[in-house]
């Protein structure tokens, strides 16, 4: 079996030593092809021409930002056969190995997040000829579109991951403490008093007065170390778009929210200052002003309008 292994040189989770390791045991089982990717969007590219050049497999060894790039760059190929819904049915599979500071793709999937524990299954997996569809979402904003695995965000959840984002530049990790600590400074200082955002769709009536909305494509929405955060618990890569929106961000609010979505749970929290969605297919948020985007993790900057769909049986994975 052909495949390319996507190696970030700089994720998170992992050295030297442990990737040569990794592509070691990968390389004992498939026709192996190794690229390192060298600056933003490279892992697109690397994807495209994967499945240009016909490779069987894409695995990616790196966090949730490197799996989002090949994931559209697959995805946005435009050579090879299509089926009768659009997707292209000779598509490379995907083959995950988490080495990023959450890896909450990988962990969806059910995967260890330790990344030698991880090439062990999905060795497995490719001797056992296990292999799953998964639906993505897409979000389409200012003449762009981008597809996510996982997750995206708008205003304080956003907010936060690019303040993180500005902490990476200077050189320091991206730990769970460093976003806890982060998210709490940020929360002090935003303002709690002026919603922005308006929820609506072909099946959805309008709803404003949303200061954060978090969109997911499954469950858990992220992790604390260990403890899963499950803001839509109900959400799964076998059904459309969920959404948590809430209309309030003061402190009694949160304190009645936070215990509800950390940890494993399968019921959805409740309050009258959330908006809920479930197994949608198509909505779309607007914005009186500019609010903070992110999308699997990785800040895209700010919009006023954008428009989120459920694209089913997008992706084969090898798990």
């Amino acid at each position: 079996m052909r495949a390319m292994l996507l190696v970030n040189p700089k994720a998170t989770t992992t050295n030297q030593r442990t990737r040569d390791v990794l592509i070691r045991a990968l390389g004992a089982t498939l026709d192996l092809t190794v690229e390192e990717t060298r600056y933003r969007g490279h892992a697109a590219q690397l994807s495209r021409g994967a499945h240009a050049s016909g490779f069987e497999v894409v695995a990616v060894l790196g966090g949730d930002g490197t799996i989002n790039e090949t994931v559209n760059g697959l995805l946005n190929a435009e050579d090879g056969k299509r089926g009768d819904d659009g997707s292209a049915v000779d598509r490379p599979a995907l083959l995950v190995i988490p080495g990023g500071s959450a890896n909450v793709f990988a962990r969806a999937l059910g995967l260890p997040n330790n990344p030698v524990e991880a090439v062990g299954a999905v060795l497995e997996a490719i001797r056992d000829g296990r292999r799953r569809t998964v639906g993505l979402g897409q979000a389409i904003w200012d003449n762009q579109s981008r597809y996510f695995t996982f997750c995206s965000g708008l205003g304080y959840d956003a907010e936060v991951i690019r303040a993180v984002e500005g902490i990476r530049g200077t050189g320091r990790k991206a730990t769970p403490t460093r976003y806890v600590n982060t998210a709490l400074h940020h929360y002090l200082s935003t303002d709690k008093r002026h919603a922005a955002m308006t929820v609506e769709g072909p099946d959805v009536p309008p709803t404003g007065h949303i200061f954060l909305a978090i969109i997911s494509n499954t469950s858990p929405w992220s992790y604390i170390g260990s403890r899963p955060v499950s803001p839509t618990p109900w959400a799964s890569f076998e059904t459309g778009l969920d959404l948590l929106g809430l209309q309030r961000l003061g402190l009694p609010s949160m304190v009645h929210l936070m215990p509800q979505i950390i940890g494993a749970r399968d019921t959805l929290p409740t309050g009258g200052h959330l908006v809920q969605l479930h197994d949608e297919k198509e909505f779309t948020l607007s914005a009186g002003r500019p609010v903070a985007f992110q999308l699997d993790g990785d800040y895209l900057g700010e919009v006023e309008r954008i428009t989120f769909r459920s694209i089913p049986n997008a992706l084969q994975v090898l798990v």
